[in-house]
């Protein structure tokens, strides 16, 4: 079968500028399709292609024509969703291929993908559900349901059979395609972390239950981790490429095989700069796992600080507190790592909360400050919580830089306040 995956162009809509002409940060960096490229890597027998849209824009209509695959998946987070609608149908009118569409907003919300542009939803992991499906099309048994993918049916219901998630799914022997996006290695950067990034996957879902996040979607809630052997195999594939990007939700979710995982590394005389996301408390519990990561090449820990206060966290069920983000800064710090500081705006902030966002990263000299507006993904119990709150319906602006819900402040002076705080952050992380 011929197979062609898809990740969509970047895209998105503003509501600062749209309405008030204030021009925001955006992306700071452009990573490769890691998920198309573990997928693809399970799909041995068929000739598969990967159309990066956020690369090369003209690609899928380039691979339609030239490829003439008989199936086509795209992948997708929240803001992107409706693209990828528009994408499908562009597909269904332009060949006989059968759509499928997976990711973080199919596996949060699948029942916004029934549509009549798209065939089959893979809901979770899709790296051997994905296989399966196109396994069971070949043998014309599909009918009989994948766990994991859902049939859709506009007008109704979708069909789908829940998947049990195991260490199975990871199918560990099976390394991610990167030399199907090579063409465009020199595009995917992170800019103030060191340039050329490569992306490498160690662990799926999360110790945590944070009411904000969509990880846990992906795995039904499990935390499943890559074997170290296959982490070093991935990071070596990617050759000459200097910064390894950890995509993982939480890399050092079970400390002991974090050990063994950097211990790999070390063992292998491996020499790349690698950032990747850690829980604060994790940092001031095992404080000696850090040492040895910084041996590994560990250059930038990312830590969702979230909240500035106690209560504020509590909100989150985020189950830490900011004394343990002050002491892991300091931990890291004292080690040489650099840390990036993610923080929520929410929409009740004040002028006098913003000060006091401000005042934290000045005092506490978080190196790479990325603060985003508080955005309620639908599947995640904060959007349950909030849906009276939410004004805004459309996807295409659940960018973390818009607000979703009203704001206590006037809109122009919340998004003004925000933009020149991102503005003055933007200059730190310059300088940092």
């Amino acid at each position: 079968m011929k197979i062609l995956l898809v990740n969509p162009p970047n895209c998105g809509r503003s509501i600062p500028e749209e309405e008030y002409g204030i021009e925001t940060i955006k992306m700071i960096f452009r990573g490769e399709p890691l998920a198309l490229e573990v997928v693809a890597g399970n799909l041995d027998g068929h000739d598969v292609a990967i159309a990066d849209l956020k690369a090369a824009p003209n690609a899928l209509e380039d691979a339609l024509d030239g490829f003439e695959p008989d199936l086509v998946g795209f992948t997708g987070v929240a803001c992107e969703a409706n693209t990828v609608l528009r994408l499908a149908g562009k597909v269904k009118r332009r060949s006989g291929a059968l759509v499928v569409v997976g990711g973080h907003h199919a596996s949060c919300d699948p029942d916004f993908f029934n549509h009549e542009a798209v065939d089959y939803v893979v809901v979770g992991l899709g790296k051997l559900s994905f296989r399966e499906l196109v396994e069971a099309l070949a043998s014309r048994t599909v009918d009989a349901g994948v766990a994991g993918v859902a049939k859709t049916h506009p007008g109704g219901g979708l069909k789908h059979v829940p998947r049990a998630y195991s260490q199975a799914d990871l199918v560990d022997d099976r390394p991610p395609r990167y030399d199907l996006v090579a063409a465009h290695r020199d595009r995917y950067v992170m800019s103030g972390v060191g340039g050329k990034v490569g992306f490498v996957a160690s662990a799926y879902g999360c110790t945590h239950r944070c009411t904000f996040c969509s990880i846990p979607n992906m795995t039904g809630g499990r935390y499943l981790i890559h074997r170290p052997a296959s982490v070093l195999r991935d990071m070596r594939l990617l050759g000459d490429v200097p910064v390894v990007r950890l995509v993982d939700a939480n890399t050092f979710g079970d400390p002991e095989n974090a050990l063994s995982l950097g211990q790999t590394i070390i063992d292998a005389g491996l020499k790349k700069a690698i950032v990747a996301d850690v829980r604060a408390e994790t940092v001031t519990r095992h404080p000696e796992l850090f040492r040895l990561w910084k041996q590994a090449g560990l250059a930038v820990a990312v830590i969702g600080f979230e909240e500035i206060t106690d209560a504020g966290l509590e909100r989150l069920n985020k189950r830490s507190s900011v004394a343990a983000n002050i002491e892991a800064l300091a931990i890291l710090k004292d080690l040489g790592i650099r840390v990036v500081g993610d923080f929520i705006v929410s929409p009740d902030y004040t002028e006098a909360d913003f000060e006091a966002l401000e005042r934290f990263v000045a005092a506490h000299a978080v190196d790479l400050p990325l603060p985003s507006i508080l955005t309620p993904l639908p599947g995640t119990p904060q959007h349950r919580d909030m849906q009276p709150r939410i004004t805004i319906h459309d996807l295409d602006y659940y960018t973390f830089t818009n607000a979703v819900c009203r704001t206590r402040m006037e809109p122009r002076l919340f998004y003004q306040t925000y933009a020149a705080m991102l503005q003055r952050f933007l200059k730190h992380i310059s300088h940092a």
